[in-house]
């Protein structure tokens, strides 16, 4: 499974008059844009233009710091939209990503470690469009120390 962002744009900043440097964070997280997809094994298999990719980068990073990480599932609760834009639940088998837009995707089940690797991966392409853009991704909380994570599972 693979997360791949691309064609990253500020959907509604000039229409709100701001710059990047005078936006509030939750401007930032909504108006930072890209389109967002799932693949698997060298396949698109979701997508989704538009989607708020600062805000999923942003909320997956605190999750990955709460000593929720490992063991409750992680629903993106969106300024934009309901709960469930993407949504990682454990199952006995592993981890699998979802969205609400497709109830009846799930991708195969994945290891701890490969979601962590993936999540990781995410977040530095993350950072590198926003950067693209002229904008510090420093408003994203650095990525996150997962050791001690493996602690935390049971």
């Amino acid at each position: 499974m693979q997360f791949v962002c691309r064609n990253f744009g500020l959907s509604d900043l000039p229409r709100r008059g701001l710059t990047p440097q005078e936006a509030p964070l939750e401007v930032l997280l909504l108006d930072i844009e890209a389109e967002l997809s799932i693949w698997e094994q060298g396949r698109e298999v979701w997508s989704e233009e538009a989607f708020p990719v600062a805000e999923l980068a942003y909320h997956l990073a605190l999750w990955f710091q709460s000593p929720a990480a490992g063991h409750e599932d992680f629903e993106l609760d969106s300024m934009q939209a309901g709960e469930g834009m993407i949504r990682i639940v454990h199952s006995d088998e592993g981890w699998r990503v979802g969205s609400i837009f497709t109830q009846d995707f799930w991708t195969p089940p994945l290891a701890w470690d490969v979601l962590v690797a993936e999540i990781k991966r995410f977040d530095g392409a993350v950072r590198e469009g926003i950067a693209g853009m002229g904008i510090d991704p420093a408003f994203i909380p650095e990525p996150w120390d997962c050791s001690g994570l493996a602690d935390r599972l049971e």
